[in-house]
């Protein structure tokens, strides 16, 4: 774009067509201007020139409020119209903790922990960290020869957002590193705003007629991802570092040796972490952290535990998207009484008739609670999973007086409810037996099994539901399977209704479509030339995906993140996935068994992949899709030098030296499968004393057979 963008005509000569026209052409002039500006860092005309575009939109919005578009300068408040942070694959992936909620939970936990290390009392101390857990939002800073190259969000734990140039602006940040480090670190920690900063913010943003945050969290969170790293920089933003990611190599060999050392670095560390040998210590700084919470400047949900040796962190390694030596001790939940005006039943992707409260809003724990769970038709009727009454048996109705009871980020729930104020005029819920959506019959199937009904009602109208087709487009799109920028619930819901996307391929021929359209996207309410160009760009990006994201795409019951990327790494690509899947139909064939023999893959996921391969319409769905995207090869897990890397190896009889669980996750660290049963597939077999049958069918098959002392001087551990 030159420099050439004075207005061809007085804005007081424009017609309404005229204005709109430019109005259109001054969006997207703007925005590219934007772009180059702030994430090219290659301006291609002057700041006084794009001041006067600037004002020559403003003056056109005031002499035509009508026709002031949603994605023009002026609506773009806090945030530049471009297409958003480009992404940060983590070297080390950022993982969840699992909770503790009681203090039973966390001598669990210490127990768990010795238990998997087989380390007696009688050894010694079993030292872990305490420390508050910041209720702000996670960032990774990688460090490479002691200069910030990058900073990226936690994202979905593997992939994150780049706001490099946003933590640039906060104070907490050093962009160099202090004293002696290695060569490539990632620092880890959180994001937050302190109780005064926040309270001082609200009032400059409400004084502005800007937006008011609802809490600290919620303003670090949105100050930090602003696309205008100004807007950042004027955030009053701090940041905790507490951990760390990839480390070319590490200095001290303990957690808390390695917190000290991230202070000695130029990070702020948290003083009240503490170094616990008991599990009564650890409880006593919990309780009084729990009790000076209410003068902390920050807010906390709780204290996280650490075992404090790396070694021991490595040997007990990870179980789904957690570790095994960490947890978080949450607070108690916060409660509040208020209305329950209505319950919704929401269908969901699988059919699920899931039950909504709609509750006059009250604020439970800084946050304003409108909506709570109500899991299904047995919990509103005060009946429990296992048959035995909840609430001490009483139902709930539109109405009622109830408790409500929030727990850190968990959806709010009801847990009481005051008969003494119930209306007269309440009436007793009665279970659905149709569709809200389409009409179809919801029944609660029947466990084959056990012979008890699903606490789940469901639709049966399956594709011609728009309620399930729109949900399994929602997740399609999700964050956590093909995230598509700019594709979220209203765009989903606008598209299918209008006919533009009914299943995922239609969403990948869009933008062809688009072109020979008589009504393009650009023209919908809505819209316009940037945000349509930009949502074709951010679905063309997503042409090629990994495996694991795919997988998970597609929505099949039972199959979440992890079980997907469980699959993707047993399978290693979609071409071997679609043919085992295929072929699993008949459950006398080695596929059947090999799905079964993925380690955490159980009888009840196998079923629901083999239900939904066997149905016609779903791979018809699978053709289409697959001519548009696809799938990467699954990432092989690095283990450079190691022998047992791609082999699949089984563990029977008893191990002396590790427990089980130890010996799966120390062959997965070494790049190894770990397999249930012995098949003309596997590849080791690992045998301590009493192994049985599949010592035999190993010998027999004639598939290697070592001792337990054999597999730690196979693996040099």
């Amino acid at each position: 774009m030159s420099e050439n963008t004075e207005p061809s005509s007085e804005v007081s000569m424009l017609s309404p067509e005229e204005a709109k026209v430019e109005l259109e052409r001054l969006a997207e002039e703007i925005a590219e201007h934007d772009r180059r500006y702030h994430q090219d860092d290659a301006p291609t005309i002057s700041d006084a020139k794009y001041d006067a575009l600037r004002r020559r939109n403003a003056a056109i919005e005031a002499r035509f409020p009508n026709l002031i578009r949603a994605d023009g300068p002026s609506a773009q408040i806090g945030a530049a119209p471009a297409s958003g942070f480009s992404k940060v694959t983590h070297r080390v992936p950022m993982l969840s903790l699992d909770n503790a909620f009681s203090d039973e939970d966390v001598r669990d936990f210490v127990g768990r922990v010795r238990r998997f290390l087989k380390f007696d009392p009688l050894m010694g101390a079993l030292a872990v960290t305490a420390e508050p857990k910041i209720d702000g939002l996670s960032l990774s800073l990688r460090f490479e020869d002691g200069k910030l190259v990058y900073a990226a969000t936690r994202g979905d734990g593997t992939t994150g957002e780049n706001v490099t140039e946003n933590a640039k602006t906060i104070e907490d940040i050093p962009q160099g590193l202090a004293g002696d480090f290695p060569e490539i670190v990632e620092v880890r920690g959180e994001v937050y705003m302190a109780h005064k900063d926040f309270q001082a913010l609200n009032m400059r943003m409400a004084a502005n007629g800007g937006k008011v945050f609802a809490n600290p969290r919620n303003a670090a969170a949105g100050s930090l991802r602003q696309l205008k790293s100004e807007i950042t920089a004027s955030r009053p933003l701090k940041f905790f570092a507490y951990a760390w990611g990839e480390v070319s190599a590490l200095p001290e060999d303990t957690q808390s040796g390695m917190v000290a050392q991230l202070g000695k670095w130029g990070f702020q560390i948290n003083p009240l972490m503490k170094r616990c040998e008991t599990v009564e210590e650890l409880l006593d700084v919990y309780h009084g952290i729990e009790e000076n919470r209410a003068q902390l400047d920050y807010d906390i949900d709780g204290v996280v535990y650490k075992v404090d040796r790396l070694d021991l962190q490595e040997r007990l390694g990870f179980v789904s998207r957690s570790p095994r030596w960490a947890i978080a001790h949450k607070f108690p939940a916060e409660q509040a009484w208020t209305v329950l005006n209505d319950i919704e039943i929401q269908v969901g992707r699988t059919g699920a008739l899931t039950p909504v409260a709609k509750l006059e809003p009250i604020t439970v724990g800084g946050v304003v609670v409108s909506n709570a769970t109500l899991h299904n038709e047995d919990y509103i009727l005060g009946i429990g999973q296992d048959g035995e009454p909840i609430r001490g048996g009483k139902d709930l109705r539109v109405g009622d007086t109830v408790k409500i009871q929030r727990a850190g980020d968990v959806i709010p729930q009801i847990i009481d409810v005051d008969l003494d104020k119930r209306p007269e005029e309440a009436v007793k819920f009665k279970p659905m037996d149709l569709c809200p959506a389409c009409g179809s019959h919801a029944v609660r199937e029947e466990n084959e099994k056990t012979g008890r009904k699903d606490a789940v009602r469901r639709c049966t109208g399956g594709l011609i539901c728009p309620a399930q087709a729109t949900e399994k487009l929602k997740h399609f799109v999700s964050r956590n399977a093909f995230d598509i920028e700019g594709f979220g619930d209203k765009q989903v819901d606008a598209f299918y209704k209008d006919g533009l996307v009914m299943a995922p391929a239609d969403i990948f021929t869009l933008e062809e479509r688009d072109k020979r359209a008589l009504t393009k996207l650009r023209n919908r309410e809505g819209w316009g030339a940037v945000s349509a160009r930009n949502l074709f760009e951010a679905i063309r990006a997503r042409k090629e995906i990994d495996l694991h994201r795919f997988i998970f795409a597609l929505g099949i019951r039972h199959v979440g993140e992890g079980n997907a990327k469980l699959l993707a790494r047993g399978y290693g690509s979609w071409d071997a996935f679609y043919a085992a899947m295929t072929a699993a139909s008949d459950k006398s064939s080695e596929a059947w068994a090999d799905l079964n023999d993925i380690d955490g893959i159980g009888h009840i996921v196998a079923e629901a992949l083999v239900a939904f391969f066997g149905e016609q319409h779903n791979r018809d769905q699978l053709d289409a899709l697959l001519a548009e995207v696809s799938p990467k090869q699954a990432e092989k897990i690095e283990a450079s030098g190691s022998p047992v890397a791609g082999k699949t190896v089984v563990f029977t009889g008893s191990l002396e030296r590790m427990t089980r669980d130890e010996a799966k996750a120390m062959a997965e660290r070494f790049g190894a499968k770990v397999s249930g049963s012995v098949s003309k597939k596997t590849d080791l077999v690992v045998a301590g004393p009493g192994a049985g049958s599949k010592l035999k069918k190993a010998q027999d098959l004639e598939v290697e057979v070592i001792s337990e002392d054999g597999w730690f001087d196979l693996v040099g551990a």
